[in-house]
């Protein structure tokens, strides 16, 4: 193994780029070449690659996004297509492949592997915290983080208008960025993909609120239910009264520099996605479970079932009375 090459898939999180800085740097420290493929899968097809070496990744631990762009490219689930990337792969020398992306990115470089024999390793990224083998992706503690200083402001406008707010944060058909940022922002609900929910119950909360004379009412939504605009029409239907407003936190979720959390779980997965390389591994994804870093086989990774953490769910309600 003399050449690696790096890209990132799919949408974009924090902490990709300490990813990439640690991969490009334990890969150079071993006496590999690294290639940066711009722009994901489709950078493959479309030949643009880049050398990087230890100032290629100067100054982008704290970056949000990714150096090395990203994009979707729907061609790359044709078998055809496949093949031509390999082939494009070994012209360059790339002999083994580190993909930063989510479970659409896996199941590429699982695909390519098999089909074409390039050493593919995996390393989780993304906001939405929704790769099963992993207890946490690169990006979410940053996007918790946003969604958090967003909640802590719009409380304080809540509070001195004595309103009601829905905030939509993101997650796709995850829940997770809801359940954690809206425990720890303090929300009085808490709606989730995983969990059934009752419109009647949420509004006899919000009335039940307004007799003991609370302030506000924070309505923590995740995308992945109902848009923020659906859900306040059906209250207002049955609250007329009701001072309510609606955000959609949107994309501020996936940009930013990335938490300290971020930064050092990146820096570690990117590590072990070059030990694994180096050690002739193939169909790899890199995890972290109970603390530890892992790694588990693409086809595993891609069928664990996430086990949704329904007691910090029900710890939600208690706290929110």
């Amino acid at each position: 193994m003399k050449t690696i090459g790096i890209l990132t898939s799919g949408g974009d999180a924090p902490g990709m780029n300490a990813a990439i800085r640690a991969v490009v740097r334990t890969a150079i420290y071993n006496g590999l070449k690294v290639k940066g493929i711009m722009r994901g899968y489709a950078g493959i097809l479309q030949g643009e690659f880049i050398d990087m070496n230890l100032s290629s990744v100067a100054d982008i631990l704290q970056r949000g996004g990714t150096i090395l762009r990203t994009a979707r490219c729907e061609e790359f689930k044709q078998k055809e297509v496949r093949k031509k990337a390999a082939e494009i792969l070994k012209t360059h020398g790339i002999e083994g492949l580190i993909v930063i992306g989510g479970d659409g990115s896996f199941r590429g470089a699982q695909l390519l592997s098999s089909e074409t024999g390039v050493n593919t390793i995996g390393i989780p990224g993304t906001i939405d915290n929704d790769i099963s083998c992993s207890d946490y992706t690169i990006g979410f503690d940053t996007a918790c983080n946003t969604a958090i200083d967003a909640i802590n402001k719009i409380r304080d406008t809540a509070t001195s208008h004595e309103r009601a707010n829905i905030i939509e944060v993101m997650g796709r058909n995850a829940g997770y960025i809801a359940l954690y940022a809206g425990v720890a922002g303090g929300a009085e609900i808490i709606i989730l993909p995983e969990v059934q929910w009752n419109i009647n119950e949420i509004c006899e909360k919000i009335t039940y609120g307004i007799k003991r004379k609370k302030l506000h009412h924070i309505i923590v939504l995740a995308e992945g239910v109902i848009s923020a605009a659906e859900l306040d029409k059906m209250i207002r239907e049955r609250l007329p009264k009701l001072d309510l407003r609606h955000t959609t936190l949107g994309y501020i979720q996936r940009g930013g520099a990335p938490s300290v959390m971020d930064r050092i779980l990146a820096s570690k997965m990117g590590a072990r996605a070059v030990e694994l390389i180096l050690e002739n591994k193939s169909q790899r994804v890199v995890s972290i479970r109970n603390n530890k870093i892992v790694d588990d086989d693409i086809n595993s990774a891609l069928s664990m079932k996430k086990e949704f953490n329904y007691n910090l769910y029900e710890l939600s309600k208690i706290l929110s009375i």
